[in-house]
């Protein structure tokens, strides 16, 4: 038995993609608050880490593209990708939801609200930095200020 290399079910490792402990269920929120198309940075953070945590971030960055039909990973992953699908669904507001909930992929999904919202904060960044550049103590010194 010395060097025998043993291959594990994915579906019962629990460091797999396809692992789904008793207690996944489409029904979680995973993150709070929810996105609102004005929180995309924090929420697709958030969202990310609750992810990792659940070994299934790899379904929401493309890493893990869907098997061919005939391939026996291919139901395991169509059950992890619509698991994902459901999260990312509890996660999102309402109004926001119609526009993304006939995507087929989690990958679609996050890479249609990245393109969507992420440009949108990054003029609330840009505004932030304006001014903290124009914030100015005056005479005071620093430990005054």
């Amino acid at each position: 038995m010395a060097g025998q290399i043993t291959t594990q079910n994915p579906i019962q490792d629990p460091g797999s993609p396809y692992f789904l402990h008793p207690n996944e269920n489409p029904g979680v929120v995973l993150v709070s608050p929810i996105l609102d198309g004005r929180n995309y940075h924090s929420w697709a953070r958030a969202m990310t880490m609750a992810l990792d945590t659940k070994n299934k971030v790899e379904f929401i960055n493309g890493s893990l593209p869907k098997p061919p039909l005939h391939d026996p990973l291919s139901s395991l992953w169509s059950r992890c990708n619509n698991l994902v699908i459901s999260w990312l669904n509890k996660s999102i507001d309402p109004s926001i939801l119609p526009s993304i909930l006939w995507m087929e992929t989690a990958f679609e999904i996050w890479k249609d609200l990245r393109e969507r919202y992420h440009q949108g904060d990054m003029f609330r960044i840009s505004q932030l930095l304006r001014e903290i550049y124009t914030v100015r103590q005056g005479n005071l010194s620093i430990d005054a200020y």
